[in-house]
């Protein structure tokens, strides 16, 4: 019974982080070992419980049945084992963060400090970067993310906005001619923030709303810091975020363009597997979050 119990939550992680190599990295076994406890659960079963392919592992029928109880087992398990383990000493552990890279400077990157002094026995391990990530195939444990939810099999928490305003230097403004709504800066040219440039700006001003369809870019960046430095070159206009931009803004190095409109923010959510336990260190971190950030 033992060695089931052991071969159901293999079978569990597996299918959590999506593959042989994977479950074996975050289990620390060999591939092979994997493969083979999941195999010999499903000799002792007398049912397939996975389909294989070369690219990915999905569930049989039985194995989604198996695997209802089997998430079960463990979320007790985990629960029971953190209940004690909160009892007698300070969360432990490593906590996985990917972050996009736009966000270092933010408001938000103080918080993770906060979280560190507040449990120093957690080790936190953050990666900023524009390059798109894979919550589980690139094991990280959770993803602070702009934008809406791309995968349904997670679940998401807004933390937060980030405000935005549309610059450009004296030069290049100087060199255009006057607008008095966003429609007039069709043509124009925009630097373009790689990671959400998809994410066409909304401009307010009272009852109106507009969008500028026609955003002109040659030069394409997939860093907000130099995002910066090409606007205050003259070389177009950016959309960066408050807490970048203020600087240049109070210096005269950047001129913040349509005053009068309002851009709609852009959302910040936290990432994370549907499954992890309701007691986990993950949960703690995303606690911590959602009551310190304003």
């Amino acid at each position: 019974m033992i060695d089931e119990l052991r071969q159901i939550a293999i079978f569990a992680k597996t299918i959590e982080h999506g593959s042989f190599r994977a479950t074996a990295q975050a289990l620390r076994l060999s591939p092979s070992v994997v493969s083979h406890h999941v195999a010999q659960l499903e000799q002792r079963l007398g049912t397939a419980l996975l389909y294989r392919t070369t690219r990915k592992l999905s569930l049989t029928p039985d194995g989604e049945r198996l695997l209802n109880a089997a998430q079960a087992m463990i979320e007790a398990a985990e629960a029971g084992i953190q209940d004690i383990t909160n009892k007698t000493e300070q969360p432990t552990g490593v906590l996985r963060l990917t972050v996009p890279a736009i966000m270092a400077n933010s408001p938000i990157t103080g918080q993770f400090a906060r979280f560190a002094l507040t449990y120093p026995e957690v080790r936190i391990t953050l990666d900023y970067s524009d390059l798109r990530r894979e919550l589980i195939e690139d094991g990280f444990d959770v993803a602070i993310s702009i934008g809406g939810l791309k995968d349904s099999s997670f679940k998401a928490k807004k933390l937060m906005e980030i405000q935005r305003k549309l610059v450009a230097a004296p030069a290049y403004l100087a060199a255009q001619k006057k607008v008095k709504s966003p429609k007039d800066l069709d043509g124009w040219d925009w630097l373009e923030l790689a990671p959400v440039w998809n994410i066409k700006p909304m401009f307010v001003h009272g009852e109106k709303r507009e969008v500028v369809s026609n955003r002109k870019s040659q030069i394409s960046v997939n860093n907000a810091q130099a995002l910066c430095q090409l606007a205050r070159a003259g070389a177009g206009l950016a959309l960066i975020p408050d807490f970048l931009v203020e600087p240049d803004i109070e210096s005269g190095e950047l001129i913040s363009v349509l005053d009068d409109w309002s851009l709609e923010a852009l959302n910040v959510y936290a990432v994370w597997p549907a499954n992890v336990p309701k007691e986990g260190l993950i949960m703690l971190f995303l606690k911590f979050l959602n009551d310190n950030i304003d």
